[in-house]
């Protein structure tokens, strides 16, 4: 994130909890979604700590209350796949106790991972290369009893169904709630359209489940020299295969099938497709119906929206 987060964490407290006594906290404005520092300790090792905000985090449960325990059960599944044998996967470190999480404050959770060196890209990049060889280890492992079991439906469904109600009326929650509301309105019959699409195909999917991570976009792989990493597992859960496969190319899908012995199932694939941009839409509606300023992510956030529904 761009923008620095409110409130009262204790970020340097915390960290306490990993035996990191931070001499340096330097913020990093990367990424969409968590906040993330650059700690380091006194005995000058580095560490890439991240603050996630329970309340947005709909992706691990909805609310504060729900999303704490579920975004454990993600880093903690995280945990078990780095050091089941996955040496791809960048996993949070353990404090003293045990715990991949701890709390900050009301509404934070923070995880500390070990600062890589290396570089990324960003959502809609062209990939630098594949990754299709590490989703197939991924697929084929057997699941950690902590990974989250994920409802094809959208987190967000109900709110958005009601955002979609309450249309005849202005919204003011910040700079852009009134065109977001304007804008839903000028395309609601397609949404819903889309929607209902939506609800056919999930009805629709196989029941074999795989550890899948969610998001293996280019902004989520970190290459160090030939060595290829997959960050963000919070987003990690049982799903069918074509969940990580949405985006792949048709080679990439070709190479998997010759890995696996899988053929991703080009309806499935559509299916995550048009979820990915039917939660985006959810997503950033309930963020603009939330007290909001104008800044640089919300600024974003709008951009893809208006982008996202013209696309629907």
């Amino acid at each position: 994130m761009k923008d620095h987060p409110e409130g009262e964490f204790g970020l340097r407290r915390v960290l306490l909890d990993w035996g990191i006594d931070a001499v340096e906290l330097d913020y990093a404005a990367v990424g969409f979604g968590d906040y993330h520092w650059i700690a380091t300790g006194a005995d000058g090792r580095r560490w890439f700590v991240t603050l996630a905000d329970l309340a947005t985090k709909v992706h691990c449960g909805l609310g504060v209350a729900a999303a704490g325990p579920g975004l454990r059960r993600a880093m903690d599944t995280a945990w078990e796949l780095r050091h089941g044998g996955l040496d791809f996967v960048v996993a949070p470190e353990k404090t003293a106790g045990g715990e991949t999480v701890r709390p900050a404050g009301e509404q934070y959770a923070v995880s500390v991972f070990p600062l890589l060196e290396g570089s990324s890209g960003d959502f809609g990049d062209t990939p630098r290369g594949s990754v299709v060889d590490l989703l197939a280890s991924l697929h084929g492992v057997t699941p950690p009893g902590c990974v989250p079991v994920l409802d094809p439906d959208l987190a967000l469904r109900a709110r958005l169904e009601e955002s979609f109600g309450e249309l005849d009326r202005p919204w003011d929650a910040g700079p852009y709630a009134e065109p977001a509301r304007e804008l839903l309105a000028g395309h609601l019959p397609g949404l819903r359209r889309r929607l209902a699409e939506f609800d056919h195909r999930i009805a629709e999917l196989s029941p074999d489940r795989v550890v899948t991570h969610g998001e293996p976009h280019p902004g989520n792989v970190l290459w160090a020299g030939e060595n290829r990493f997959l960050l963000d597992w919070d987003t990690v859960g049982l799903a069918v295969r074509e969940r990580d496969l949405a985006f792949a190319t048709d080679e990439e899908l070709q190479r998997y099938e010759e890995l696996t012995g899988h053929r991703p199932d080009p309806a499935t694939l559509a299916t995550y497709r048009l979820r990915w941009d039917l939660d985006e839409v959810a997503v950033y509606v309930e963020l603009f119906r939330q007290p909001h300023a104008r800044t640089e992510d919300t600024g974003l956030a709008w951009a893809e929206l208006a982008e996202i529904v013209a696309k629907l």
